[in-house]
């Protein structure tokens, strides 16, 4: 089984996973090989050169929705094992329309994260003297990082640029705070408005252009987060799994320490992402694999998991009562929201080739310096072919 989380947020998480399942099932061998890389880049390589030599996986994680068109082929059907453990009847209705492809399941889901997150450090932002509950749209967020940057020592924003996707999901929850949901669902429908699209690369430019640090461009995620940690920089955008993170950090606690608000500009929508694993149809342990996907949709895997992970189950009837304030606001904030967008950059808005074509853009157009233009341009391009 294969799988990315060997950072600060994930690899704890990953372990709890392996532990339960080896507990639940001692007779079925599990060989966990985690593959480093930010974004999923290394593992998608890796099985993409196994699944071609005919050398397939008995499962490996990925996302699920548009990203499963890059496997087409190769997946195997899993509907017996959602049939068996009524997975339909539990699962949140986007996992249920978005882990099929031809008609049948190809893949079960593990935990959902959110996107539109923006975390901070409590010190921080309190030495500065910002009211986070104040921050109301991306250009108010750029005014707290200008009081930042005047009364303290910190970073304002940090942000990891040793590879393309953090830009590209920055920018995707600058689009949905500057311009809203509809704006948004246009652009990933191919009929994005060249102003919006414009707009928000203007933004995300000031962001990165006067507010990060001068190490960026080669900070990975764990690095990154570590700011925050430490206290060198006071905000941060990612997904949560930053909260994972923070939550295996030393004396390191949810309010204290650390505390969230909702992306500026996005309150009531929740960005929607899935951690998922995939059956290969040429599989080596076709019985065993079935096993593990029983397993990963279980209760039993999803608390084991998203407690350390940062996300919430994707199943309905899981007590929230092991996962701590940030995950138990974070799950009633999903059911509550008025939107669910999609996630640009991790597989649910956008092909992988299209995301390819994204990320190029973002590493030829906008890594400093930042051409607004010619990356309008592009992204435009990329999601209309």
């Amino acid at each position: 089984m294969l799988h990315g989380w060997t950072g600060g947020d994930g690899a704890a998480a990953a372990d709890a996973l392996e532990e339960a399942f080896n507990e639940a099932y001692p007779d079925t061998g599990l060989e966990m090989n985690p593959i480093g890389g930010g974004g999923n880049a290394n593992l998608d390589a890796v099985v993409a050169n196994r699944l071609q030599s005919n050398d397939a996986p008995g499962s490996f994680a990925n996302w699920p929705g548009p990203n499963l068109e890059r496997y087409e082929g190769a997946l195997g059907t899993v509907d017996d094992v959602w049939e068996e453990n009524g997975f339909e009847d539990v699962m949140v209705q986007e996992a249920v329309d978005l882990h099929k492809q031809g008609g049948s399941y190809r893949a079960v889901p593990l935990g959902s994260h959110r996107l539109n997150c923006l975390f901070y450090n409590v010190s921080v932002v309190e030495d500065a003297g910002i009211d986070v509950d104040s921050l109301d749209s991306p250009s108010a967020l750029i005014g707290a990082f200008e009081t930042v940057a005047s009364e303290t020592d910190a970073v304002p924003m940090t942000h990891a640029m040793s590879g393309t996707w953090t830009t590209t999901q920055l920018w995707a929850a600058v689009m949905l705070g500057v311009n809203g949901y509809q704006s948004y669902m246009d652009f990933l429908a191919g009929d994005g408005d060249e102003s919006a699209v414009r707009s928000a690369f203007e933004t995300t430019a000031e962001m990165l252009e006067n507010h990060i640090s001068d190490d960026a461009a080669s900070l990975n995620l764990t690095q990154s987060n570590q700011k925050i940690i430490n206290g060198d920089a006071a905000f941060i955008h990612q997904g949560n799994w930053a909260a994972g993170a923070f939550r295996n950090a030393e004396d390191f606690n949810y309010e204290d320490d650390w505390g969230f608000k909702t992306f500026p500009g996005t309150e009531g929508m929740y960005t929607l992402h899935f951690d998922s694993f995939l059956y290969p149809s040429n599989n080596p342990t076709p019985e065993a694999s079935k096993t593990w996907l029983e397993f990963v949709g279980s209760a039993e895997a999803q608390i084991a998991f998203n407690q350390f992970k940062g996300s919430i189950p994707t199943r309905t009837d899981v007590s929230m009562d092991e996962f701590g304030p940030y995950l138990q606001e974070t799950a009633e904030d999903f059911a509550n929201a008025e939107y669910r967008p999609p996630n640009l950059q991790h597989g649910l808005g956008a092909t992988s080739q299209t995301m390819t074509a994204l990320n190029e853009v973002i590493s030829s157009e906008f890594t400093g310096p930042y051409n607004v233009g010619a990356a309008t341009q592009g992204f435009l391009d990329a999601m209309s072919n």
